[in-house]
């Protein structure tokens, strides 16, 4: 198979391999004759298609043709614009998809004193601002001696911000810290302070609310003769504590997962996302949860998720997520529609709803039970929409926060960074996965060859049932790559 029509609907077609001009090939029982070369990953009209009209792929319209397209031409950037436009409104139409169960899942992880599940020990350096990160990145070295086997690690998270913010942008530091203490993957965490910064420790301690005092401790430097000294000692006696923890079976219903694409190319939205799709159904229908942000990335498929959501009152709740994400850009004279990326134009991806629509099929079929502002930690069950941005740093930053285990990321192009949280790279293609096998951690490109979904939703599961059990290390956990970016919003004084 050569080309791929995703829906009966649609009026192109995915060239699933490089094809040459003059090359005939059959859709449908339609002979269709290519007038020009095509990449692989980018589309190819079926039929004639008129200025104007809409180009429909996923079943869904992803722009319309700035001019007469002949079918076996190619439908990319040159003949096709958005149709995205400002504010709008929606009508709730709900739609429901039952969700199969199977015989539910276990994986072994740390049960803590709260009664939540990590599935790492680690011991977390967290800073309340970034005048200390430095001071952070000492501890982190040098406290390495102190590594036992009962812990996975010990990891510092710097970042820029917790002083000079105003407002809203504030708070979104200070949920966003509270979010990585309360992780439970760590099984002890030390909050590291300055002493004049707004993010003050009492602040933070007010945030947590009724914190454990044996598993987070509070240092603030200027308050100490010699905080290396001090934070040594500290650091410590947290191993120690951590070092209690053992695994044990828990359900998978405990497991919390993030829902992340990065890199996409013309194969995200028929291999990786769509088998990413069928896991979180599984998960969900477990009655495990999982999280999808990347806000400007659902331009163009909000409808789709509108319209799953379990009540009205959540419809409404997504309707302000979307329109008050549009409004975000338009107050910074930004048009909603500036994306696809230039790797994600060169992979096939011509529109944001072309990318859209490929981008929320991570979510899989089931319904939406909750929508979470910035920081907010998940306490529902099921699919959750997070607000934040598509910036890959910054999503798998804000699920972390929200309490993901882990992240499950899609990626056509590649990437190496990870979340604080494992974070888990899927190809879409096959190549991918061959090339940058230090990066990807499991080969969705397989679909391409013709392996069941059914299958591969099999062989993801158990591949997360391992990575939750500690028994294998996503690809970022083994080469170091965590890194925790906050969402900026506000003035910096």
């Amino acid at each position: 198979m050569m080309l791929l029509k995703i829906n009966p609907a649609d009026n192109v077609a995915v060239v699933l391999t490089t094809l040459d001009s003059g090359e005939t090939l059959s859709v449908d029982g339609t002979t269709l004759t290519l007038v020009e070369p095509i990449d692989a990953g980018h589309k190819v009209a079926l039929v004639p298609i008129a200025d104007g009209e809409a180009i429909v792929k996923y079943g869904n319209p992803i722009g319309r043709a700035v001019r007469a397209i002949a079918p076996g031409e190619a439908v990319h950037t040159h003949n096709l614009k958005t149709a995205l436009e400002g504010l709008l409104a929606y009508t709730y139409t709900p739609q429901r998809t039952p969700l199969a169960l199977r015989e539910p899942g276990v994986f072994q992880g740390y049960r803590r004193p709260d009664g939540r599940v990590g599935i790492r020990n680690e011991v977390w350096i967290v800073p309340t601002v970034g005048c200390v990160n430095a001071t952070a990145a000492y501890l982190e070295r040098h406290a390495q001696e102190f590594f036992t086997d009962e812990i996975d690690g010990l990891y510092a998270f710097p970042h820029p911000y917790g002083c000079s913010q105003l407002s809203e942008d504030h708070e979104n530091t200070r949920r966003a810290l509270a979010g990585l203490i309360s992780h439970p993957n760590a099984g002890a965490v030390l909050v590291l302070g300055l002493g004049c910064e707004n993010n003050t420790v009492e602040g933070m301690q007010e945030l947590l609310g009724d914190y454990d005092r044996e598993r987070v401790r509070f240092l603030v430097c200027q308050d100490v003769a010699d905080e290396y000294e001090t934070g040594l000692a500290i650091l410590r006696e947290l191993v120690a504590y951590a070092g209690q923890f053992k695994r044990a079976s828990a359900p998978m219903s405990e497991l919390i997962v993030g829902l992340k694409c990065g890199g996409s190319d013309g194969f995200s939205g028929i291999t990786a996302n769509p088998l990413v799709g069928a896991f979180t159904d599984r998960l969900i229908a477990e009655g495990g949860s999982a999280i999808l942000t990347e806000v400007p990335e659902m331009f163009g498929a909000e409808t789709i998720l509108m319209n799953r959501c379990r009540t009205p009152g959540l419809f409404d709740q997504t309707v302000t997520l979307i329109n008050d994400f549009k409004t975000y850009f338009m107050d910074n004279g930004q048009d909603i529609y500036e994306n696809p990326s230039p790797g994600n134009k060169a992979g096939g991806i011509s529109t944001l709803e072309d990318k859209s629509l490929g981008c929320i099929q991570k979510g899989g079929t089931s319904d939406v039970v909750a929508v979470l502002n910035y920081g907010d930690p998940v306490t529902e069950k099921g699919l959750n929409l997070l607000t934040g941005p598509g910036n890959d740093l910054v999503s798998v930053s804000s699920m972390t926060a929200s309490g993901a285990h882990m992240i499950l990321f899609t990626t056509g192009l590649g990437t190496p960074f990870g979340a604080p949280a494992p974070t888990v790279k899927i190809s879409s293609n096959t190549d991918l996965a061959r090339r940058k096998s230090a990066w990807v951690d499991f080969d969705a490109g397989s679909l391409l060859a013709g392996v069941p979904m059914e299958t591969m939703a099999d062989r993801l599961y158990e591949y997360v049932c391992a990575l939750a059990s500690g028994e294998i290390r996503a690809k970022n956990e083994m080469h170091g790559a965590r890194e925790f970016t906050i969402f900026k919003t506000g003035v910096t004084l």
